[in-house]
This record gives C-alpha cells, structure tokens and sequence, in this order.
C-alpha cells in the first residue's frame, strides 16, 4: 500500500494511497473473461503451483533410472511455474484513493474520491497523476480519470 500528503493548491491536504483490491470479481456488465478474481482464485492457483512444482522437481530427483536433466528443463519449469502468478500480481485491479477533510473556515469540505486501475504500473502512473492534479488544479479527478467522487 502505498500512502501520499499532497497540498493541493487551495491549501487543503490530501491523503493519496493505492492498495490491491481483493473484491470479488465484477458480474453483469462489469463482467470480464478473467480468472484473477477474488481471493479463492489466489489460494487455487498457488494449489495448483505447489502440484505441479512437486511433481516438476519431483520426476528428475526420484526417478530410478539415471535420467540426464538438461538445464532447459530447469529454465523451463522455473518459466511455467513463474508466468501465471506473475501475471495475476501485475494485471490485478488496484484502489486509488484520494480523500481530504477539507480546512477549517472555508467552504471547501470533505472530499472522497475513489478509482480503480488494472495493473500494478497503470496504478503508480495514475497515483503520480493524481498528486500533480491536486498540486495543480486542487482536484484530484482530470479528463479521464478513473477517480469520481465518493459521497
């Protein structure tokens, strides 16, 4: 989780943070073809990770015969076993938040605005966008910004 105090233009202070969204997976028209949802997906893959790394390692270590185990086969059970938990930790749905409590004597309240980003990069590049804004305009959402107000 990664947390951020910007002040904003107008003087207000912001709390700016993104966090990895456990969520269930979206239904309806938020549907997407994905596997990555939830925790129950987490715990199912790193199952299937274990299995398959027992019986990768395994095979060459316990076979009777003296097998010769080249090196590819190596570098390749360490790719195949790497890719997908790989992939879901970079392509998961992050929560960027950026909320303030307004300033004292003005007209200028609370704020909560809250957007989700796919993707651990996409997640620091609209944080950094997000902290320029409020130094820039003193709002956090931009043109097309994932981040709406929250009541």
């Amino acid at each position: 989780m990664a947390r951020k105090t910007v002040t904003a233009n107008d003087g207000r202070t912001w709390e700016v943070s993104r966090r990895i969204d456990w969520s269930p997976p979206a239904v309806g028209d938020e549907f997407e073809h994905d596997v990555d949802g939830g925790r129950g997906a987490v715990v199912m893959v790193v199952c299937a990770l274990i299995v398959f790394g027992v019986a990768v390692v395994a095979w060459p270590l316990l076979s009777q015969s003296q097998v010769h185990v080249p090196v590819a086969y190596w570098f390749a059970a360490i790719v195949i076993l790497g890719f997908f938990p790989v992939r879901w930790w970079l392509r998961r749905p992050w929560k960027i938040v950026a909320e303030t409590d307004g300033h004292y004597g003005s007209d200028a309240g609370r704020e909560h605005w809250v957007g989700k980003v796919r993707g651990v990069s996409r997640a620091q590049e609209e944080m950094r966008v997000v902290v320029l804004s409020l130094r820039q305009r003193g709002t956090p959402g931009h043109a097309d910004s994932p981040l709406q107000p929250v009541n």
